[in-house]
């Protein structure tokens, strides 16, 4: 009964914590959640995970054992790091196995709310630590699977796994990975420590890899290979922190250091405007679309909500084809139908959701509780021969228009066409750029010609965006900005907005990841000024790389800005205020 009371406190009163000490009060620190294990009936955990948390510096909360999603989901969302202990056997049916003889009970409403955790946590970017049976839990949920009994399932063991000795005794030697987390958390390649197991990792998870071993190579520890927050170690370093060793108590030192930094960035997109200026996610709005509902899409709102974002631009994007009348009409079309996709979109959505046209709107909606929809045209190959559809589409909402894609069009030369067709802008697109700024319609040079950019900076009266473009210093791609047009786009007033396009970042797409984003980021605002930059991610349009690949992961942008020491007010120009400085400059006539 008094482990209960102690449940229902730390769940009601998050900052009320129970420590070796005694009753202690947290007002500021990270709020670290701790799963519970089931033993008769009611959710309890060992006190050596709450102390080992408080020692490093953050607040537990007990997690409360439930099936009920939207009580995990209330407490989740309240949480900036997550521990998973360690407990029972996991059911084999969650890695499509059945149990042999040697597996123990399962416990199966256990199993559900674990999962469930590793699942809301990873969709946030809760950063998060699993030990034993918690690592073997973060393996599972992402498709690895377990040996259900090592001495049978592993007989060339030598080492006794489920070690006798009581568990601040160390009893094998775990190996580590040069490299690796693990071992740059504990500046060690070995670690002497405990064993109370009987399962473990056998084929590791998509998306993650082994960096521990035992000397008879079962793995002892696991982390993320996409750059996500995910740890997982098979011994008890809460054990050991407790006991006085220092080295383990760096497990809980960086935990409660990552969840500070996560907690940091969480608080700073309250108070800014967020927005992503570039996707191509109305390419998908088909009659079974919703925009409204959680999605393989990397853009929709229950994303936006976990990501921390505001805004975002959705571009009706069409291919280019032939000049003539017949596709450049055809192009048109094919505007007005993604336009009003868009729209309905935004209205089986209204109550979460609307269209934004200005500046103001952003930040009156985010006070409303919505998520705000900007739209672009990108080609604008789809305004056709008739520059009055220009204005018939900003009526329509349209902000932005992408003067071309890959190939060029009647308004310009792009960046990926190997002919050159005007030498830069044409004479028809001398009158879309005067038009664009009569109206008050941003001139997006992403995917443009060098001869098209400077021939738009010399014919546009008013500041320029490009709204998905990297740096082509960092990666030579035609599709990236060179140190010489990062200047002059600044020189303007303009701004240019980092892509998360793989093939733009890294020579190797596959291996493009956060990192190499925050390098072309972070280039970018070093050449073109603090004042002058922004992210567009292009998602649902080839955006997407290792450690940010949907609306969820935009937290993580962030959380790295913080760690290379930006401050809000920095942050809050990057994640916006940049941008709608210049959409607020063109808008005003």
């Amino acid at each position: 009964m008094l482990k209960l009371l102690f449940t229902v406190l730390l769940t009601l009163c998050p900052y009320f914590i129970m420590g070796q000490s005694g009753p202690r009060i947290y007002k500021s620190h990270p709020l670290i959640g701790v799963s519970c294990s089931h033993p008769d009936d009611y959710s309890s955990t060992r006190m050596t995970y709450t102390e080992s948390v408080i020692q490093a510096g953050g607040t537990p909360m007990l997690i409360p054992i439930t099936a009920d999603s939207l009580v995990l989901t209330d407490i989740i969302n309240r949480l900036d790091g997550i521990i998973l202990i360690g407990g029972g056997d996991i059911a084999p049916s969650y890695y499509n196995e059945s149990p042999i003889e040697q597996s123990g009970i399962a416990d199966s409403l256990g199993d559900i709310y674990d999962i469930s955790l590793i699942r809301m946590a990873a969709n946030r970017n809760i950063p998060m630590l699993g030990i034993c049976r918690g690592e073997q839990l973060i393996n599972v949920a992402f498709g690895g699977t377990l040996y259900q009994d090592i001495p049978s399932q592993y007989p060339d063991t030598t080492i006794q796994h489920g070690q006798k000795e009581p568990g601040h005794i160390p009893t094998h030697v775990v190996n580590l990975l040069p490299g690796s987390a693990i071992a740059q958390i504990t500046g060690q390649t070995q670690l002497f420590t405990n064993s109370h197991h009987h399962q473990a990792v056998k084929r590791v998870a998509p998306g993650f890899r082994v960096t521990g071993w035992a000397k008879d190579s079962i793995p002892e520890a696991i982390e993320s290979t996409c750059e996500y927050p995910i740890w997982g170690v098979q011994f008890h370093p809460e054990i050991l922190t407790v006991a006085g060793n220092s080295t383990f108590a760096k497990f809980f030192h960086f935990l409660v250091q990552k969840a500070n930094t996560y907690h940091q960035a969480k608080e700073i997109h309250k108070r800014i405007l967020s927005i992503d200026t570039h996707t191509d996610t109305p390419l998908d709005f088909d009659a079974n679309y919703n925009i409204g509902t959680r999605a393989k899409s990397q853009v929709c709102l229950p994303k936006m909500e976990e990501g921390k974002l505001d805004g975002q631009y959705l571009a009706c994007w069409v291919r280019q084809d032939l000049c003539d009348e017949a596709n450049s009409q055809k192009a048109v079309d094919r505007v007005d139908e993604l336009l009003r996709g868009i729209y309905h979109q935004v209205e089986i959505n209204n109550e979460k959701c609307a269209i934004a046209r200005t500046p103001d709107d952003l930040s009156k909606l985010k006070a409303e509780g919505k998520k705000a929809f900007y739209i672009g045209i990108e080609n604008g190959y789809g305004i056709g021969k008739d520059i009055k559809n220009i204005e018939r589409f900003h009526h329509l909402g349209v902000t932005y228009i992408t003067l071309c894609h890959t190939r060029n069009n009647d308004i310009c030369d792009s960046s990926s066409d190997s002919t050159i067709l005007w030498k830069g802008i044409s004479p028809f697109g001398k009158k879309v750029i005067k038009e664009m700024n009569r109206l008050g319609i941003m001139i997006d040079l992403s995917h443009a010609a060098e001869s098209t950019f400077w021939d738009a900076l010399k014919y546009s009266q008013k500041p320029i965006i490009a709204s998905h473009s990297s740096a082509s210093a960092i990666y030579k791609h035609d599709r990236n900005l060179t140190d010489k047009q990062l200047r002059a786009l600044a020189a303007h007033g303009g701004v240019a907005q980092a892509c998360l396009v793989d093939e733009f970042l890294n020579p190797v797409a596959k291996n493009a990841s956060l990192s190499d984003f925050m390098n072309h980021l972070l280039h970018m605002i070093e050449v073109a000024g603090i004042d002058h930059v922004g992210i567009g991610s292009d998602f649902d349009g080839g955006g997407g790389v290792k450690g940010c690949n949907g609306d969820n992961d935009f937290i993580n942008i962030t959380a790295r800005l913080l760690e290379h020491g930006f401050t809000e007010t920095d942050i809050a120009k990057i994640w916006g205020g940049n941008f709608l400085r210049v959409m607020k400059q063109v808008q005003t006539k």
